[in-house]
């Protein structure tokens, strides 16, 4: 699990493996079985969490008891109510494990030190958030300019991979659709 954390980070800045190894204890390893939760609604939001196999879902639930998806995360990606989180209150959203998720935690403290004693972690997460908050604008772009079923379509060529491993009805949700439409324009081709 940290040999993929490692390689990560090493794509956004330069770190050695002796670096990372003392790196490597600010983290800590853990399995989440599927449809199983990290974090729930009213939770005080205390790590962020970077996957190295499977993939996460963050959503909220709207008031007619409908749920959202917000973000996804698969392997090499990483998740968290970050508002929450740097703020160390209470969350709105929930994170579910759609597979069964291996995963890398750390808690804000820990974060915190890690900042602090590395400040070359500061510039990597700095980059993490920057790329996140792009691929948000694109999204919200997307779902403003498209009909709804170019939204698909150009979901399913940017991100075949999510098309294929996530259930319909969670693509469907973070589209803005309904699972009923969504199966209607699944087999569709844009002309």
């Amino acid at each position: 699990m940290y040999s993929d954390l490692y390689s990560h980070i090493t794509q956004f800045v330069e770190l050695n493996s002796n670096d990372f190894e003392q790196i490597s204890s600010y983290y800590e390893c853990k399995t989440i079985k599927k449809k199983k939760h990290l974090l729930k609604a009213n939770d005080l939001c205390k790590e962020i969490y970077f996957v190295t196999k499977g993939c996460l879902h963050l959503y909220f639930i709207d008031d007619s008891g409908t749920e959202k998806t917000v973000q996804f995360a698969m392997e090499n990606w990483w998740l968290s109510d970050f508002q929450a989180f740097n703020r160390q209150s209470k969350t709105n959203f929930f994170i579910q494990a759609v597979e069964t998720t291996d995963l890398l935690h750390i808690s804000f403290d820990n974060y915190q030190k890690l900042l602090t004693d590395w400040p070359i972690m500061e510039r990597y997460y700095r980059q993490i958030h920057e790329i996140a908050h792009g691929a948000s604008l694109t999204r919200m772009r997307y779902i403003f300019n498209y009909s709804k079923e170019e939204v698909f379509y150009r979901f399913r060529e940017q991100f075949p991979e999510f098309v294929q491993r996530v259930p319909q009805y969670l693509v469907a949700s973070f589209l803005g659709l309904t699972p009923e439409y969504l199966s209607k324009i699944r087999g569709k081709k844009l002309s």
